[in-house]
């Protein structure tokens, strides 16, 4: 591809580049609106479902208050009495720390100094404490005694705004102003304080807690596809534990009945709270959707379980943390991907000589491809603990491509019909799609521009014109007329020239153009259709004669002229109107050969060459030289040939 097409080629797709960065920003906007969040959501909760089941987390077990343990009781709240004992057993198998996720600030029952005693000589037992979302929210306080010794904790939930718990709180802050751990952090705190691991503040960020080597990094209201969410309190997001039984549940009853192993509890943090349905304690999570029918629903003392979990499994086991990148690096992931869609859509689509529609099976394919690996990468880096924006950057990806493919449609129908307006009525089907499949070496800035090349070119006039003419009723000379162009515009474009005018009886044909010649060979080539063609031109007037004799309509004689050489070809004229045109002293040469003395006989069509031509001709045609002569208009000679005949030949080229 030499220099020239090349930057044709890649022109036009410099142009569109305004494509990609117009679809990226757009998008942007629309996600800062809230646009793709529920959709970002629900991708985040599809990796949450696709990924790998995990192990159960043996250092976490859950009491559950079923609904047969309330049935069993007799009541709700369980009475004061049956928490004591509840909690005297678990006591007995030395936990490490005991979370009572039941709010119990009033007595129940009897039973309830027991309650306090139990309270009171349990240290490693934290009670919770609802906090109110804002200045009018509902708090429910804590077990008075519990709180005087400082062992209470928060115990809420945070719900998106499709009902979904996908962050869970490290810090609370009451309406006095208290900071309150969640109670996973506290359980988990305590579990962690027997191991050496002491919370600390992070050395890259102060602002962030720091566990062992695990920094938990604080959510804000902005981060991934959140937008303008309540950040209040220290947040981070949930990473849940694959279910399937990810932590050892027992029942009320059964702790209490003394069903269970002896060391069930031992050296492990137990969580305490109600599984049963009527208790409404109940929560959707990214495992409990569903495409058909309602979510199943989590209860609140295992969202916890799996945030206690996720903070013990960071600063012990180097479990990932979700984290999301910086605004400006989602911003550039999304305008990377629209360039990728606007690449391979003008890739495609845009290569010289390829047919429009299999470009689009292609980069249909490609697309496909594309968008396979771009959640691939998305859930990578899910795995990794990155939550990257994957909506986004797959209609940024998409979009780009149609817009492009849409452009590249556009461009490529207004091009077709410059094309096809200069040239389908002077060219053959097969000509005018070779002419398209190759658009790309002469069409710029959907113009034809110039270029200069090697072509022969062919004048045909009739002799003695004017005396027919005089001798016609004008109508008459009109019809005669056509049928003599209509025959030799059929020859021209049978031997694949280009008609490129008709000047009263004149005809000028082209040969080696639009698509130029680029070897000696073609060039040869070229000239010798054009040769093969004023040979036709001559048996078809001969075949015209005997008609128009037939029809009492005067008979003619006809004189040619080819030469090659080089030429420039291009579009002349306004926005309203072009012409596609050949011009240079290679056109004067042939018109001037075929006006050249007239006196010089050549039978029914006299068809003179120049010396270039007929060096062209390799011996394939009988010619005759005519002389060193000059031509009207030049002050060199030229050597000048008659065409008799073509040597027949099994090569015909």
């Amino acid at each position: 591809m030499n220099k020239k097409k090349t930057l044709l080629h890649f022109g036009r797709p410099w142009e569109m580049l305004a494509i990609a960065p117009c679809v990226a920003v757009i998008l942007i906007l629309l996600r800062l609106t809230g646009a793709f969040q529920l959709l970002e959501w629900a991708a985040i909760d599809w990796f949450f479902r696709l990924r790998p089941l995990e192990p159960p987390d043996d250092r976490i077990v859950i009491v559950a208050i079923t609904e047969s343990d309330i049935q069993t009781a007799g009541q709700w709240p369980i009475p004061d009495r049956t928490i004591a004992q509840l909690l005297d057993r678990l006591k007995q198998q030395q936990p490490k720390a005991i979370g009572f996720d039941i709010y119990r600030d009033l007595s129940v029952g009897e039973g309830h100094q027991e309650l306090i005693e139990i309270f009171k000589n349990t240290p490693n037992l934290i009670g919770v404490q609802l906090v109110g979302s804002d200045e009018n929210g509902i708090e429910v306080n804590p077990p008075r005694i519990l709180r005087d010794r400082d062992r209470v904790a928060a115990s809420n939930l945070i719900l998106d705004n499709d009902g979904k718990v996908r962050r869970g709180l490290l810090f609370a802050e009451t309406q006095n102003g208290d900071i309150l751990p969640s109670i996973a952090l506290n359980l988990a705190l305590i579990y962690l304080e027997d191991r050496g691991i002491e919370p600390k503040n992070a050395t890259d960020n102060p602002d962030y807690l720091q566990l062992n080597q695990a920094v938990f990094e604080r959510w804000r209201s902005n981060d991934g596809s959140y937008i303008k969410s309540d950040d209040r309190g220290y947040q981070i997001f949930l990473n849940y534990r694959k279910p399937k039984k990810p932590f050892l549940k027992v029942s009320m009853t059964d702790v209490l009945t003394n069903q269970i192993p002896d060391n069930f509890a031992r050296d492990r943090i137990v969580l305490i709270g109600s599984t049963a349905l009527s208790i409404q304690d109940y929560f959707i999570t990214p495992y409990d959707s569903t495409l058909l029918g309602l979510p199943s629903r989590t209860s609140g003392v295992e969202i916890h379980a799996n945030l206690t979990s996720q903070i013990l499994s960071a600063a012990l086991d180097d479990r990932p943390l979700i984290k999301s990148w910086t605004e400006e690096i989602e911003n550039l992931w999304i305008f990377f991907w629209a360039a990728i869609g606007f690449s391979l859509a003008s890739w495609q689509n845009y290569l010289p000589g390829k047919k429009f529609y299999y470009s689009i099976f292609q980069t249909t394919v490609t697309l496909f491809l594309s968008v396979t690996f771009l959640v691939g990468i998305s859930f990578f880096m899910f795995l990794q603990g990155w939550w990257i924006p994957l909506v986004p950057a797959l209609s940024s990806l998409i979009i780009s491509a149609i817009a492009a493919i849409g452009y590249i449609a556009t461009v490529e129908s207004k091009d077709r019909e410059i094309i096809m307006n200069l040239f389908e009525r002077n060219v053959t089907d097969k000509v005018a799609e070779n002419i398209w499949e190759n658009r790309y070496q002469i069409l710029e800035d959907g113009q034809i521009h110039g270029q200069e090349i090697t072509a022969t070119v062919l004048f045909t006039d009739l002799k003695n014109f004017s005396s027919i003419a005089e001798g016609m009723e004008p109508r008459e000379l009109m019809s005669w007329l056509n049928d003599y162009m209509k025959v030799m515009a059929q020859v021209v474009l049978e031997y694949n020239g280009i008609i490129d005018k008709f000047i009263g009886d004149s005809i000028m044909a082209v040969f080696g153009i639009p698509i130029p010649s680029k070897t000696a060979e073609g060039i040869a080539r070229d000239a010798r259709q054009a040769v093969r063609c004023a040979l036709a031109m001559e048996k078809a007037l001969q075949s015209l004669n005997e008609q128009w004799e037939s029809q009492g309509k005067p008979s003619v004689l006809m004189r040619v002229g080819i030469t090659t050489g080089t030429v420039v070809v291009g579009s002349l004229g306004s926005d309203r109107r072009q012409d596609y045109t050949v011009i240079g002293d290679t056109v004067n040469i042939a018109s001037r050969l075929e006006s050249f003395d007239k006196s010089i006989e050549g039978g029914i069509c006299r068809i003179l060459i120049s010396e270039h031509t007929q060096k062209l001709l390799y011996d394939r045609f009988k010619t005759q030289f005519i002389g060193k002569v000059f031509l009207k208009g030049r002050k060199e000679p030229m050597q000048v040939y008659r065409v008799l005949s073509e040597f027949h030949s099994r090569h015909k080229n």
